[in-house]
């Protein structure tokens, strides 16, 4: 019995396997909406019973899930330390601590983290290869990474003392970490618009930190960009080569002759 639940609870090669996968994703996102609409005023005031009940229906649900997922693992204490395993346990132990402690129920809705297994129930591994290949030109470029963020905060402190300079107190600009807040409000184009540059001069300033966070915000992305590209072309393979005479494939590059048949073979392998 522990072997069976362990392959529908734990694997999705079986249509078992795939249907307790998918059925926990659409509890998942129903439980997720139900904590959404609670939080709605008007919601909780005309369906506030319905909603507890469907609550309590999903926290016992997902507390004997994370039960027969303790009862069937191989290592129990491996899997609560997990990852997935603290994902399991905030899936039910918000709503029994909101009872405890006011004020916990809304974590609830990290309920939505266990959505991550529908790569494995939908095999999605390219998408997986992609984030492998990304994690590691991030990996590969940290140090380029790194060395940019210390320029732009640099750039930051800069720009913010110097249009503390030239506003002052009286323009909103009250002291420097503040004008500094400015800075990097405005150099990544966001712009709350709660403080704002009054004099021709600091205008001028702040135009031309708008232009700025537009080239700044291209950099790290042609960063990753280099390295995944340069990554791609690492894990490049050679081009098959096939033999013209005997159509079967040639697996020694540096060879000029056909192993199989004798046949002489150009450059390309042909």
């Amino acid at each position: 019995m522990r072997d069976r639940l362990y392959h529908i609870i734990f694997e999705a090669e079986s249509p078992a396997g795939k249907a307790f996968d998918i059925g926990l994703i659409i509890a998942v996102l129903l439980a997720v909406a139900v904590t959404l609409l609670d939080s709605v005023a008007a919601v909780n005031a005309r369906y506030g019973e319905l909603l507890w009940s469907l609550e309590w229906v999903f926290t016992v649900l997902f507390a004997l899930e994370y039960s027969l997922r303790l009862y069937c693992a191989p290592k129990p204490w491996r899997y609560a330390r997990s990852f997935y395993g603290l994902v399991d346990l905030i899936g039910w132990l918000p709503t029994v601590l909101s009872y405890l402690v006011p004020g916990t129920h809304v974590l609830t809705t990290f309920r939505v983290i266990r959505v991550l297994r529908v790569f494995r129930v939908l095999k999605m591994a390219s998408y997986l290869k992609e984030a492998t290949m990304l994690s590691e030109a991030l990996t590969r470029s940290r140090r380029k990474i790194l060395v940019f963020l210390c320029f732009v905060l640099t750039l930051t402190v800069l720009l913010g003392s110097l249009m503390y300079m030239i506003e002052g107190p009286e323009h909103g600009f009250a002291n420097i970490p503040i004008s500094i807040y400015w800075a990097i409000v405005t150099l990544t184009t966001v712009g709350y618009g709660d403080i704002h540059p009054v004099t021709p001069l600091g205008q001028a300033l702040s135009s031309l930190v708008m232009i700025l966070g537009y080239a700044i915000l291209a950099v790290p992305t042609g960063i990753v960009i280099s390295e995944n590209l340069r990554q791609q072309e690492d894990t490049k393979q050679p081009a098959e080569r096939r033999c013209a005479s005997c159509g079967k494939e040639i697996r020694y590059p540096e060879a000029d002759y056909c192993p199989f048949c004798g046949a002489a073979l150009d450059k390309e392998g042909c």
